[in-house]
């Protein structure tokens, strides 16, 4: 029976490396726009950990990562969404 290897992906803002499933993926989908954990399109994965999600530099590494513009309010929702994970 084949193995199947697990999805590795990379954390834009410590930028190691771990399995898909523990990662938040923040995606820019066309016609939806920016969401969180689900859509198809240009996607960037965020790890669990605080210092990632709270670190000042996220938000450009986002707006690079996704090729947009992110809004202010864009991060009071995020925030408010990572707080739901744990």
């Amino acid at each position: 029976m084949i193995q199947k290897s697990p999805v590795i992906r990379m954390c834009i803002s410590c930028r190691k490396t771990y399995d898909r499933n523990n990662l938040l993926k923040v995606t820019n989908d066309q016609k939806l726009g920016i969401m969180i954990n689900n859509g198809i399109g240009r996607s960037a994965y965020i790890c669990k950990s605080k210092e990632c999600y709270t670190n000042s530099k996220i938000k450009k590494k986002l707006q690079k990562a996704l090729k947009t513009s992110l809004e202010a309010d864009f991060f009071d929702i995020f925030k408010k969404e990572i707080a739901n994970y744990y």
